[in-house]
């Protein structure tokens, strides 16, 4: 009898402990349900501005300030190729040399001619003077003096002329020979040894070394509201320079329609010819508006996008609580991950700029952190 009862205390026990644990359970859901725990929300204040920045970027091609075909003013055979595809060269270095026997063996022949005309001059001078002693005594008429003149005279005429010829194969030996006109690198080599070439035939391109330009076709109302010497920015490969407008053209390009424009850069810069280059060009447009990060925006409709704006609510609690509103905004600018916008926004308020993904409109949260945006 004593067993029985104590096992229904036993059991009577369990089932008050029971009852007491669904009890506390049921307190603390109710609790949670009363007490909802808000999402926090990262957010920005929207800051206005009167104008912003517009860049625009204009491209073109660097090329050295000479990039020259170089040939021989004479034709012939070429004897010598002293450099080749890629050598950098001096000015005045030995580039190439023609076959010259030719005209060696002329300069012989002129030599040779001078000599005879000297020896002819000699003796028609002693002639010339004899018969002008002879002419006192009687012995010698006026005609005959005056063949000897003439032939005199005929003689040194054509000792100028050969002294002439004689000049001008020389220069054409020196000009057999080709001469680097200014520092640079051999880019191309265009003939090869013992070929025979003609008249002003380019044997070389030759790309000038230190001085560095840019060619860059822009609007013409970008033209016309820049100036000569003017400090501009250009970009080449990832690396900005600062290079100075050397001139503006005058006319417009018929394919292009663009107004080029020649840059000079530092005479360091190690440029290659070819590269492509861009002139940034900046602008102060004045329209009202604010810089929000473009993480903060979402799709809307008929164009527009929309940003999230965090509202009082106005429940009269103790803490104050929000809500999100939906606003419609349109984009005027963008610049890396920032976009310049106008719409139905005010100084001051504050917005969601992330983690959009995981709001709807109306759902109350809990602002973070705010930050200003730019």
């Amino acid at each position: 009898m004593s067993n029985f009862r104590a096992t229904a205390g036993i059991k009577i026990l369990i089932s008050l402990l029971l009852i007491n644990l669904l009890s506390a359970c049921q307190r603390e859901v109710t609790l949670h349900a009363t007490q909802p725990e808000l999402q926090t929300v990262t957010t920005m204040t929207l800051i206005p501005s009167t104008s912003y920045q517009h860049i625009q970027e204009f491209s073109g091609s660097i090329r050295a300030g000479n990039t020259t075909g170089i040939g021989f003013e004479l034709s012939g055979k070429i004897k010598q190729l002293a450099v080749d595809s890629g050598e950098q060269v001096e000015e005045g270095q030995l580039l190439a040399r023609l076959d010259t026997r030719l005209l060696e063996a002329e300069k012989l022949e002129l030599i040779a001619s001078l000599s005879q005309n000297s020896a002819d001059l000699a003796l028609a001078t002693s002639t010339l003077n004899r018969s002008e002693k002879l002419k006192q005594q009687g012995y010698t008429s006026e005609q005959q003096l005056d063949e000897l003149k003439g032939q005199l005279a005929s003689l040194q005429a054509a000792k100028k002329r050969l002294e002439a010829s004689l000049q001008a194969n020389t220069l054409r030996i020196e000009k057999s020979s080709l001469m680097a006109p200014f520092d640079g690198v051999i880019s191309q080599r265009n003939t090869n040894l013992g070929e025979v070439i003609a008249l002003g035939t380019p044997v070389f391109t030759l790309v000038q070394n230190n001085n560095p330009q840019a060619f860059v076709g822009v609007p013409i109302k970008v033209a016309q509201s820049l100036k000569a010497s003017q400090a501009v920015s250009l970009r080449v490969a990832d690396k900005d320079y600062q290079a100075k407008i050397a001139g503006i053209g005058a006319e417009i390009n018929p394919i292009t329609r663009t107004v080029p424009l020649r840059l000079l850069l530092p005479q360091d810069s190690n440029l290659i010819n070819g590269e492509l280059a861009y002139l940034a060009y900046q602008k102060t447009i004045e329209q009202a508006g604010f810089w929000v990060p473009i993480s903060s925006l979402t799709d809307g409709i008929r164009g527009l996008w929309n940003l999230f704006v965090i509202a009082a609510d106005e429940t009269g609690a103790k803490e104050e609580s929000f809500h999100i509103e939906r606003r419609d905004v349109e984009i005027i600018y963008t610049k890396d991950d920032q976009a310049y916008i106008r719409g139905a926004v005010n100084s001051g308020e504050e917005f969601i700029s992330q983690g959009l993904h995981k709001l709807v409109v109306g759902q109350k949260v809990k602002p973070g952190t705010n930050v200003a945006s730019r």
